[in-house]
């Protein structure tokens, strides 16, 4: 059985009055199951309707209630779209980068200025606008190989620490004709690994940046 709460009768409320309580109390019904009835009714139960008739009508501090609701994800979701951005811009930095220095050795420059690996990382870095620390998180291997098809360009695998397994990167040049493969790695810092967010690939919970080429040498002089 549902419970009643008893309105007073009279003409205490005018025609708008009365339209907006009939609304109210239809809401209130079909919300809490609370049938209004039209008879004389005691001070306390006149009190409990008009508190609850006050409690609908009032939406003093909604804005804030709703801003609350939807801040934490909505910044969370701003910083992801930010941090994805940084993580493509840096990537197609060092794409870039990469492919411009290699041309250095494909050309022979670099044999002729007779290059070494600390050579050319200084090469490398100063085009990627000091967007990375390359003095301690750019690693770089250089080698000749036999074939394209054998020629290596698979991400690094890593040590027990969490680092990048480095054993054995080099820096082969080679000479006029031969395949070359350019390997670059740089782990990227992230700051939002919440949310289900988190763009980590590596041990470290960094993001692994990652440009590889090969081509052959040109029959320079």
């Amino acid at each position: 059985m549902r419970p009643l709460v008893r309105a007073a009768s009279g003409n205490e409320f005018s025609n708008d009055e009365r339209y907006k309580r009939s609304i109210i109390m239809a809401q209130i019904k079909v919300m809490f199951g609370i049938e209004f009835r039209t008879e004389k009714s005691s001070g306390a139960t006149r009190g409990l309707r008009r508190l609850i008739v006050r409690f609908g009508r009032k939406n003093d501090g909604a804005a804030a209630v709703e801003f609350a609701i939807v801040v934490v994800p909505f910044f969370a979701i701003l910083f992801a779209i930010i941090e994805l951005a940084f993580v493509f811009w840096a990537g197609q930095v060092l794409e870039t980068a990469v492919h411009d220095t290699s041309r250095l050795i494909m050309t022979g420059q670099a044999q002729k200025q007779n290059f070494d690996q600390a050579k050319f990382k200084q090469e490398l870095c100063g085009r990627v606008f000091g967007l990375f620390s390359c003095n301690t998180g750019m690693i770089i291997d250089v080698r000749t190989s036999g074939a394209f098809s054998s020629a290596n360009m698979s991400k690094p695998t890593y040590k027990q620490d969490g680092t990048i397994d480095d054993t054995g990167f080099q820096y082969q040049a080679g000479g006029p004709g031969d395949i070359v493969v350019v390997r670059v790695m740089y782990e990227w810092p992230l700051i939002l690994r919440t949310f289900g967010l988190d763009l980590a690939d590596t041990p470290s919970g960094k993001r692994l940046l990652m440009s590889a080429v090969a081509f052959r040498n040109e029959p320079y002089q």
